[in-house]
């Protein structure tokens, strides 16, 4: 994809993966609109670029993502690429989870991870359609898609089912002018699912710049580090990677 000249929208780009990737679209003449739910996360980084466009959203919630939508339309119409990249991350014991009570945390898990992206990316791929320019959307999914992480069980089928729909959505668009990428990050060093448990991840400014050299060649599906491995791994690869990932993890949620 081109990566100037842009006007990109980015859910979760306050902080963390997005805010590093709103960081280098400004840098590369780009229109960044960031949304977040923490009105102080999106005041932090309009403080860090005053040029950046903030709007606060919450993306668990249908009627937010449909204002997001309009506002976008009616305020920003020249958007052209949608990065779908707010997450979370919960690692737990089934048998140890509070199902009965808390059913409404892991829910909220799979709806900012698979139905937010899934909805927003249908939005967009009918406007940019309509409008038959050069568009992308950007889903960033997770080295986990692909070899799950057995102690979050719920973050890693959801990044599984957003890789499935990102596919689908490519070759539905291969005849309109809208280019459909994946990046799948491995660990890098944020806070997600938690201060410090990501500390041994990638480098945060590292894993970006990987990621930004692959928009630049044209690649459709990015990985870096493990995760770019397991973009291709056989299913004996895969078995083997989940059941050495568990055992050496599953004291944390014993």
């Amino acid at each position: 994809m081109e990566l100037s000249g842009n006007t990109v929208l980015i859910t979760g780009g306050a902080s963390g993966i997005g805010f590093a990737f709103a960081e280098r679209f400004m840098k590369a003449g780009n229109t960044v609109i960031v949304c977040g739910r923490r009105e102080s996360k999106l005041k932090e980084a309009k403080e860090k670029f005053p040029d950046m466009i903030t709007r606060t959203c919450d993306v668990t919630v249908e009627k937010e993502r449909l204002a997001l939508f309009e506002w976008v339309k009616e305020h920003h119409p020249q958007v052209n690429v949608l990065v779908n990249n707010a997450g979370i991350q919960q690692r737990f014991h089934i048998l140890k989870a509070d199902v009965k009570d808390n059913w409404a945390d892991y829910n909220k898990e799979m709806t900012v991870n698979m139905e937010a992206p899934i909805h927003l990316a249908m939005l967009f791929a009918q406007y940019f359609a309509e409008k038959n320019a050069k568009a992308a959307i950007i889903n960033v999914t997770s080295g986990l898609a692909f070899t799950p992480m057995a102690i979050a069980p719920v973050y890693s089928s959801t990044k599984a089912a957003l890789h499935s729909f990102t596919m689908s959505l490519r070759h539905q668009l291969s005849d309109a002018a809208v280019e459909v990428i994946e990046v799948a990050p491995p660990a890098v060093n944020t806070d997600l699912g938690g201060v410090g448990l990501h500390d041994f991840g990638a480098p945060l400014d590292e894993f970006a710049d990987a990621i930004f050299n692959g928009l630049q060649e044209g690649r459709f599906e990015i990985g870096y580090a493990i995760s770019e491995k397991a973009l291709r791994m056989s299913r004996d690869e895969i078995d083997e990677s989940v059941s050495q990932m568990y055992n050496s993890l599953k004291h944390s949620i014993e």
